[in-house]
């Protein structure tokens, strides 16, 4: 993440913190303060965080008492970046999903929510800081140094490893999230942690970062934990941390392209908000079939005129209200009439 922290400081943060927290102009005949008409001084040195590029700081990175490499900026600055990046990435790509490609007659759905949408968008919006808040100690020690993060081939295991990396994060984290997951489901938390997520029955993309905090931070440990573990290339690192945020969103736009027996996505997804106790993996279907918990997607699914069928409709919802009666007990979920959903 010192990438992105490094581009960050070069186009904000070095002009926010050189206001808010501006150096000191050194003394030329100190200890006469009368005459303090130097520039400002800061020992820092840049140090390019890749050899792929490098950006010259301008005057603004030497002109604060916090410079790039002081660790309450960089913690402050990753918090923000997490916060914020996570906010225009949300926004954007969810926004860009619902309106191209989530199928709008999924709101005429019995258990779609009444003012779902903006729901899910309150909840997101509480959601995010308090996710960066959690999260932003494990970037603060990868920039550090403290992480098996590397820049070039000769800096890591070798050519080979720039490519099996990739598929290692993926069955790595995926059998992380599985076990997380799934434990989030224990009826001595699921309804402390994981029910907000759930509330969502039938999820427009909105309810892609829609959890309770610490439920979205725990699903994410297996990502940062990563990088302590196992060796993973600087740029690969921030491209994989942008795909989980796409991966997170396609997973809930309703749109069942995949149907595969590997590739967790959509549709399995889909099962898994209705009938709650299936389907706990994040990309692959494998951990869920060593488990016991996969569950195959009706073929009804990839068909719009099925699935969009009254009969597949008071399918899923007769199976989710016997669920959630043995899982929640009462519903409290507030529906909106069927009246309204159909003058819309």
């Amino acid at each position: 993440m010192d990438v992105v922290l490094e581009v960050s400081d070069q186009f904000m943060f070095d002009y926010m913190y050189a206001w808010l927290l501006p150096a000191r102009p050194a003394l030329y005949d100190f200890p006469d303060k009368t005459n303090g008409t130097a520039q400002a001084f800061s020992s820092w040195v840049y140090e390019p965080a890749t050899e792929f590029f490098s950006l010259e700081p301008s005057q603004a990175a030497y002109q604060s008492i916090w410079a790039r490499d002081n660790i309450y900026r960089q913690a402050l600055s990753l918090f923000l970046i997490l916060w914020l990046f996570g906010l225009v990435t949300y926004y954007v790509f969810a926004s860009l999903s619902y309106i191209f490609i989530f199928d709008k007659k999924t709101m005429e759905h019995p258990k779609f929510l009444k003012n779902q949408v903006w729901l899910e968008i309150k909840q997101t919006n509480a959601a995010l800081p308090v996710m960066a808040l959690f999260t932003f100690p494990f970037l603060v020690a990868e920039v550090r140094g403290y992480s098996l993060l590397y820049d070039t081939s000769a800096e890591g295991p070798g050519r080979w490893y720039d490519y099996f990396q990739f598929p290692l994060f993926i069955m790595f984290t995926d059998f992380g999230i599985y076990w997380i997951h799934r434990g989030l489901h224990h009826p001595l938390v699921y309804k402390h942690l994981h029910k907000p997520h759930h509330k969502w029955i039938m999820p427009t993309p909105y309810a892609s970062h829609a959890f309770h905090p610490i439920d979205g931070f725990a699903q994410s440990i297996p990502y940062h934990v990563f990088p302590f573990i196992f060796p993973l290339q600087k740029m690969a690192y921030v491209g994989l941390f942008v795909f989980i945020n796409f991966w997170t969103i396609m997973i809930h736009d309703g749109e069942y392209y995949a149907n595969n027996p590997v590739i967790n996505g959509a549709a399995c997804h889909s099962v898994h908000h209705f009938a709650f106790n299936y389907n706990y993996g994040q990309f692959t279907t494998l951990w869920d079939r060593l488990g016991g918990s996969y569950r195959q997607p009706d073929n009804d699914l990839f068909e719009k005129e099925k699935k969009m069928s009254t009969t597949t409709w008071k399918k899923q919802v007769n199976e989710m209200e016997k669920i959630v009666k043995e899982v929640e007990g009462e519903d409290d979920r507030h529906y909106e009439p069927t009246e309204t959903k159909k003058s819309k």
